[in-house]
């Protein structure tokens, strides 16, 4: 995934998922993330811009998606992936020093997005079966279900929204 070379990283293959939630360690290393940055459904979250912050992004993801919005632990995978190559792309191609992660819920849907400062526009690329890059805005295209940019005066948001089912 685009800037996150030697970073664990989930990865969508055919009949595997996304990305697992371990309740031992990756519960209490959420938790943790949430107290130390708070949670991105409160209020956007200011992340270092460092392959390691894909790491808490997608924590606090998938802790607001399964404990705060008790959402599905498939929309969590789907979601948690998408976060990831989404900061991803802001971490390598900005040259930010901080991003922010902001999430929202409203009835049927979630929005998660990326703000970073740079107003360079993200570019969906053709891919092939053999590429090993290059898949990030291919997947966020694939598996959300709307996804877009919106300048800001100083950078920009990159986000996707996801249908879900209120129970």
């Amino acid at each position: 995934m685009a800037g996150l070379e030697g970073v664990e990283q989930p990865r969508q293959r055919a009949g595997a998922t996304a990305a697992r939630w371990t309740p031992a360690v990756e519960d209490e290393q959420a938790l943790k993330s949430l107290e130390l940055f708070g949670s991105p459904a409160d209020d956007e979250v200011r992340l270092p811009s460092r392959p390691e912050s894909a790491a808490t992004a997608r924590r606090l993801t998938q802790c607001v998606v399964l404990r705060q919005w008790s959402l599905s632990p498939q929309i969590a995978e789907h979601a948690v992936l998408l976060v990831s190559e989404l900061v991803g792309n802001a971490v390598r191609h900005t040259g930010a020093r901080v991003f922010g992660l902001r999430m929202m819920r409203r009835r049927g849907w979630i929005r998660i997005e990326v703000r970073d400062p740079s107003r360079g526009l993200p570019c969906l690329m053709p891919v092939h079966e053999l590429d090993v890059s290059g898949r990030g805005l291919f997947l966020v295209d694939k598996l959300s279900d709307r996804w877009g940019v919106d300048l800001l005066p100083r950078g920009k948001n990159t986000w996707f929204e996801m249908r879900v089912s209120d129970r």
